[in-house]
């Protein structure tokens, strides 16, 4: 029999986190929910109106964002033996009854994280605003390159589940306590090679007010995402294997560099004193531009195709799921 929890992160959500536990079908055995220093008390307030017997509320002496709740929350469930993590927001934002969709591939061993997906039914985008709309589409493209997930949408996403046993293969502790945990985690499993899936679900933005920022999204988001594509590539195609991309990404940075460094500084040269550049050095840094894009496009192919079809491992071989 697998044990399946669900992971809570509580913070101004009093109002809602009643309904949401409620909501929980009976196959969940246990619901952690972390009151990560909330200013509402929600988990006081859940403490004494709480009639749910599978609730266990964790307090936070301070708060540590949401990523540094779910991390709390992982661990806790790990050590108390539970085989897959559902995390879902206690804003009542997550609708509950989709959690036998997200655990299904994790037992039938087609995945070993699953994740939200609000961009899958094109009818559902016109309740999504059109900033966010535009912004999450260019985060999804940037992700991808970091993180190695090519076949995902809708990075930030945190309706989420998880094999719990991945956690002795990945560094929670590096990973982001705040906003950028999603892609974090994401990025950690990249590293080990494990298969994420989208899970499609309705987006709800009825009394949300999204403490994302554009701004930060832009500006401290793109440091990170650049950061992680340098150690992505150099863990997995220089430091745990070398392969035909590793080829294709060394010989198209060095083309691309010679071009770069040596052919546009003559060409921007002789376009000041007004000399005609030889046609046979326009031909040679031509060929090194093409080439050097070549092997950058040959790596990103190999990247692509070269996503996991199955999980890491088999978590149960036999399972029978109650339903409510």
């Amino acid at each position: 029999m697998i044990n399946i929890c669900v992971i809570i992160p509580c913070y101004r959500v009093r109002n809602q986190i009643l309904e949401v536990i409620s909501s929980i079908p009976s196959l969940i055995n246990k619901i952690y929910v972390i009151d990560d220093y909330c200013p509402e008390g929600s988990g006081a307030f859940l403490s004494n109106k709480n009639t749910d017997n599978r609730v266990e509320i964790i307090f936070h002496k301070k708060n540590t964002g949401v990523g540094g709740a779910v991390k709390n929350g992982y661990q806790k469930a790990f050590k108390d033996g539970f085989d897959i993590a559902i995390k879902i927001d206690g804003d009542g934002q997550m609708d509950p009854a989709l959690i036998p969709k997200f655990i299904l591939p994790l037992i039938h061993n087609k995945a070993d994280y699953t994740k939200g997906n609000r961009f899958f039914k094109l009818k559902n985008l016109k309740a999504m605003p059109k900033v966010r709309l535009f912004g999450n589409s260019g985060l999804s493209f940037i992700t991808k390159l970091s993180t190695g997930h090519w076949n995902i949408m809708d990075p930030t996403n945190g309706y989420t589940a998880i094999r719990l046993d991945l956690l002795d293969y990945i560094d929670l502790d590096s990973i982001d306590n705040r906003y950028f945990f999603e892609t974090d985690l994401l990025y950690q499993l990249g590293l080990i090679r494990a298969r994420v899936v989208d899970i499609p679900m309705v987006a709800v933005y009825e009394d949300e007010n999204s403490s994302l920022s554009i701004k930060k999204v832009l500006f401290e988001f793109s440091w990170k995402h650049f950061k992680l594509v340098f150690r992505r590539i150099g863990i997995n195609y220089f430091l745990r294997d070398f392969n035909i991309g590793s080829i294709f990404l060394i010989v198209g940075v060095i083309f691309t560099l010679i071009t770069i460094i040596s052919g546009v500084p003559l060409w921007v040269h002789n376009a000041d004193l007004s000399l005609e550049t030889p046609v046979g050095t326009v031909i040679k840094y031509l060929l090194f531009s093409l080439i050097g894009l070549g092997g950058i496009t040959g790596w990103i192919m190999y990247d692509i195709f070269s996503q996991p079809n199955n999980a890491i491992t088999d978590l149960l071989e036999n399972f029978e799921l109650e339903r409510k």
